[in-house]
């Protein structure tokens, strides 16, 4: 199936679910500094996957998901903070870290498939 969307990404599809679980996870945090920078960094995953796609350049798509792989390892760091902290237990937080790896991992790949798609043509 061919991308016309960006809703169309497995990458963003996943980077929303994480950031919905996320978003819930934190809800009741009364530590608002991390509760805050962990919901706005795992937002911003699919949201600079998305306005990259819109920007119509390869260029800007792949500057827009290398920061969206950026966002994912500040939410990443987060994690982990926040499980030293004990507000996350540790199953749930290797949980997250992987879901984070992975789509780390698919954002590396589609910025190569990106720059290789341009470079072709």
């Amino acid at each position: 199936m061919a991308v016309s969307t960006f809703e169309d990404l497995k990458v963003w599809q996943r980077g929303c679910d994480q950031a919905v679980r996320v978003c819930r996870m934190v809800e009741d945090w009364k530590n608002f500094t991390l509760k805050d920078q962990l919901q706005r960094s795992a937002i911003s995953v699919p949201s600079n996957i998305a306005e990259g796609h819109e920007r119509d350049s390869s260029g800007d798509f792949v500057r827009f998901l290398r920061i969206a792989k950026g966002s994912n390892g500040e939410m990443r760091t987060q994690i982990y903070i926040s499980q030293r902290l004990g507000l996350i237990e540790e199953d749930e937080g290797r949980e997250f870290i992987q879901e984070s790896k992975e789509i780390a991992a698919m954002l590396q790949g589609l910025i190569r498939s990106v720059q290789t798609r341009s470079a072709k043509g």
